[in-house]
């Protein structure tokens, strides 16, 4: 099984050497108030008085109103330049959005030997589009569980969708990522339509550690599998809203939410070891070891592989090894897909500088 080598160089340039010594266990944690200076420094974005009353009037108890019907149902987190892109991922139902026809295609003028050809008529609605807007509010909690306004932020939604195939009635995925520093936080989105008058607001606690924290064991961010992964030209200058996928550096992500596969495909695989070490050469000597359990039964065991960056992206394909003898034939060897079923990916991490180690699972099925 070979690596898939492309992604990781890609993003080390995107994201800057920092990334390593930055979530390194031994480097330094920046000085607090040269944050704090940074936060002040940013531009504060406005929320009007109609979002935030409410997006004020459910934070207590986390249920908002749902004039738009919005649901965030997972957050997963990646290193970035010097913080955290945090990713939210959430359902919404597209009808409540108001899609409307955008652009047409111009029927065929009928050929016509002589006189004049009548105006061709639109005919076939070729995309539709949503506009509307996004506000997101980060409050940080205390330690008494208190929130206190971390970062606001404004997000102007415009969403394109080709019009054949669509349901209005159908909940689709929708992201918004956001670079934040580790901590504790309640996240409040509100989307609204142009007008204010329609509003969904939804809640969401999230927690983002500490990488120095990382120091005697492994741990790593969010493990999610990826069905399709394309490169963009630059990273995105500005905060985005999509429909389908998200962002991160110059990659755009379709993650498989279900954890569903067909058999045959592979398990591509995403995430970020914390507390790897470098040697003094700033070189990371890490072995992973990935198996497919049923139960308590082995289904598939793949090679150890070995990783020069924390950062792994990498598909593993459900192909079983088993050994087939029929008859008076000799015993073969054939490679057969993972047949249908619930199954566990075990993932055995070893750092073999500091000799640390870190074990994940994730549920998984085959249909």
């Amino acid at each position: 099984m070979k690596a898939k080598v492309f992604i990781v160089p890609v993003l080390l340039v995107a994201l800057g050497l920092g990334l390593m010594t930055s979530l390194s266990p031994a480097a330094q944690q920046k000085d607090k108030d040269k944050k704090k200076e940074q936060a002040k420094q940013q531009e504060k974005v406005f929320i009007p008085k109609e979002a935030k009353s409410a997006i004020q009037e459910g934070l207590a108890d986390r249920q908002g109103r749902q004039d738009i019907p919005v649901n965030i149902f997972q957050s997963l987190y990646l290193p970035a330049r010097e913080n955290f892109q945090v990713v939210f991922l959430m359902n919404i139902k597209n009808s409540a959005l108001g899609f409307a026809p955008a652009t047409a295609v111009p029927a065929e003028p009928k050929a016509e030997k002589e006189g004049p050809q009548e105006t061709p008529v639109q005919e076939a609605v070729e995309k539709l589009q949503a506009s509307f807007n996004v506000f997101l509010q980060f409050n940080r909690l205390n330690e008494s569980g208190e929130p206190e306004v971390f970062r606001e932020v404004y997000v102007p939604a415009k969403i394109e969708v080709p019009a054949a195939g669509f349901d209005p009635e159908k909940e689709d995925i929708y992201s918004v990522g956001y670079p934040l520093p580790f901590g504790h936080y309640l996240m409040a989105v509100a989307v609204a339509s142009l007008d204010l008058q329609q509003m969904g607001v939804a809640y969401h606690e999230f927690t983002i550690p500490d990488p120095s924290q990382f120091s005697k064991a492994l741990d790593t961010t969010s493990i999610f599998f990826v069905k399709q992964m394309d490169q963009m030209e630059s990273v995105e200058q500005r905060t985005v809203f999509h429909r389908g996928l998200f962002t991160y550096s110059v990659l755009k992500i379709v993650p498989n939410i279900e954890k569903v596969f067909q058999p045959g495909e592979n398990l591509d695989i995403f995430f970020f070891i914390f507390g790897a070490q470098a040697n003094q050469s700033q070189q990371y000597d890490l072995e992973i070891n990935f198996e497919i359990k049923q139960g308590e039964t082995s289904a598939i065991k793949w090679s150890p592989q070995t990783y020069n960056s924390p950062l792994i992206s990498q598909p593993l394909p459900m192909k079983q090894t088993v050994r087939v003898k029929k008859g008076t034939e000799p015993e073969r060897i054939e490679q057969r897909d993972l047949p249908a079923g619930s199954y566990t990916l075990v993932i055995n991490i070893l750092d073999k500088i500091s000799q640390n180690t870190g074990v994940k699972t994730v549920d998984l099925t085959v249909k």
